[in-house]
């Protein structure tokens, strides 16, 4: 079996606020069709949107389960934290001073998916 791309897909009830969203944050652009948007970034596929007129947000750490969530690699928190609060993000944690080197944040996206913004200091 040759898998020929793989490309991550959200759900959401507002499908032109998410794709917006991850389009903004990953500094790519929206491909519109009927119930389903593209997330393109250097002309690569990055993100799939798909409506779901009845999503339910998970509830992030103890509700409604999580299926699954981003971990995004950034070389400056501070400018991308402001990005992502300014797109419509919600800050669900701040990151801890684990005396780790790396460290992240728990963000949702404007439907609720939770995704992390991690960098090393």
């Amino acid at each position: 079996m040759k898998i020929t791309r793989t490309v991550v897909v959200l759900d959401a009830a507002d499908i032109d606020a998410v794709s917006a969203f991850w389009a903004g944050l990953l500094a790519g652009t929206v491909e519109k069709d009927d119930g389903w948007h593209s997330i393109m970034v250097d002309g690569q596929w990055r993100l799939g949107v798909q409506h779901a007129p009845n999503h339910t947000p998970p509830g992030w750490p103890d509700g409604t389960q999580q299926q699954l969530h981003l971990d995004l690699w950034v070389e400056d928190p501070q400018a991308a934290h402001e990005r992502a609060i300014a797109l419509g993000a919600q800050l669900l944690k701040p990151a801890e001073d684990t005396g780790e080197p790396v460290r992240f944040q728990v963000y949702a996206d404007p439907a609720g998916h939770p995704f992390c913004l991690c960098w090393v200091t």
